[in-house]
């Protein structure tokens, strides 16, 4: 009994594998229909050759399938996610005459983002993904997003003024700071520049700050570090840890300077003159030293200390960086009914066709009777109903300082 009952196991084993025999020798039809797919199927039936391609054709959706399961991670990690509470949310509100309203905000569960157009509780901003609409509570449309490092720069407590993002687009331009750069900064101010040298040198980069007010030195601190605890908490990887602030007047920090190595130096205070002959030594020999002042006559005043103290700086460029913003709006001649320049916005609905109305009529710009026809003749193509006019916004940046572009020299070889 027991040797049949084993038998028995072994017939079953060999039925369920395709490798039994039946009669006449051939394997039974239903134990080879179970056992191979119908791909298996085709490749037995062809000459080896080209079984062996079908195999190869087979394996190929297979590793692709493996290929994007391990990709699929890290693109899902890429993917931008829903706001969190302790991360930074920016609401922009639209306002009359083509002007936006920013506000910008830390989330907290029970908080309240409060503005001129109603309150929005910040539940209702966590867990929406950014560049949602949402309503306030007297109805007013906010857009909510991340801030940008500009936008973030622009809206963070400030103590001195702050060195703008137009400057230090032209900074960055004129230092060529690279990835893993040693980079000196003497005048940490509120932070702005620091938040961007971070960027720039990269995780492997090292920038150190000086600042000589106890006050500045802890605003700057501050700001730097609600903004990598705010990027941490939405982003998968974390802001780059390498800045050392230091409260010390940076005309004092010469024995600082016999360690270090400097790939370039940023100076934003009032003597920059002064901080010159700490700094040269540790420079690089073709390295760059970007200075920010407010007015010419420190200019001046600067490159003649260069001058007269024979130090080893020749004055590339001094610039003032200018900065214009455009109006691009549609038009309306005076007395002209608004609805004729909604009728344009075909498909929209009709509430939003009154928020069109309460909101963007009043940033057109008004023609005679005869300008819109002149725009609207047979010599303009026009591709719409309404023209538009340009013409640049009465709103525009004012002078913000002069950048100073000094590059150190070798000694004159014989």
């Amino acid at each position: 009994m027991r040797a049949c009952s084993g038998l028995g196991r072994a017939a079953s084993f060999a039925f369920s594998t395709g490798e039994g025999v039946g009669s006449g020798g051939k394997p039974p039809r239903r134990a080879w229909g179970k056992s191979l797919s119908p791909l298996e199927r085709v490749r037995r039936m062809l000459p080896p050759e080209k079984a062996a391609e079908v195999g190869q054709c087979a394996a190929a959706p297979q590793a692709l399938s493996e290929e994007k399961a391990a990709a699929s991670p890290a693109v899902a990690a890429s993917q931008p996610g829903a706001f969190r509470a302790g991360e930074l949310v920016l609401a922009e509100m639209k306002r009359k005459y083509n002007r936006t309203l920013k506000l910008m905000c830390r989330l907290v569960a029970g908080s309240v983002l409060t503005s001129n157009g109603g309150l929005l509780p910040h539940r209702d901003i966590i867990g929406q993904m950014p560049g949602q609409m949402l309503r306030t509570s007297a109805g007013m449309r906010l857009q909510v997003r991340r801030p940008s490092l500009e936008e973030y720069v622009l809206l963070m407590p400030r103590g001195p003024t702050i060195a703008y993002p137009k400057d230090i687009s032209a900074i960055l331009t004129m230092t060529d700071i690279h990835l893993g750069d040693t980079v000196l900064e003497a005048g940490s101010g509120s932070g702005a520049m620091t938040l961007f040298l971070s960027k720039a040198v990269g995780p492997k980069g090292r920038v150190i700050s000086y600042e000589i007010r106890d006050d500045h030195h802890s605003l700057a601190k501050k700001n730097y570090r609600h903004w990598c605890a705010a990027w941490k908490i939405g982003h998968t990887e974390e802001w780059p840890d390498n800045v050392n602030f230091i409260l010390k007047d940076i005309s004092t920090a010469a024995m600082d300077m016999k360690l270090l190595t400097l790939d370039a130096v940023v100076l934003d205070m009032v003597n920059p003159e002064s901080a010159l002959p700490v700094v040269q030594p540790s420079l690089k020999q073709g390295g760059v030293c970007a200075v920010y002042l407010a007015n010419i006559t420190q200019v001046i005043e600067l490159l003649d200390r260069i001058r007269t103290s024979r130090l080893p700086f020749l004055c590339e460029k001094i610039i003032e960086v200018t900065h214009r913003d455009w109006l691009v709006l549609p038009a309306k001649i005076k007395n002209f009914k608004s609805n004729q320049v909604v009728e344009t916005q075909e498909n929209i609905e009709e509430t939003l066709q009154k928020e069109y109305e309460e909101n963007d009529i009043q940033d057109q710009v008004d023609l005679t009777e005869s300008e819109y026809n002149e725009l609207l003749s047979d010599d303009t193509e026009t591709h719409c109903s309404v023209p538009y006019v340009a013409r640049p916004s009465s709103w525009q940046d004012a002078h913000s300082a002069f950048l100073i572009k000094l590059r150190k020299f070798g000694p004159l070889h014989a």
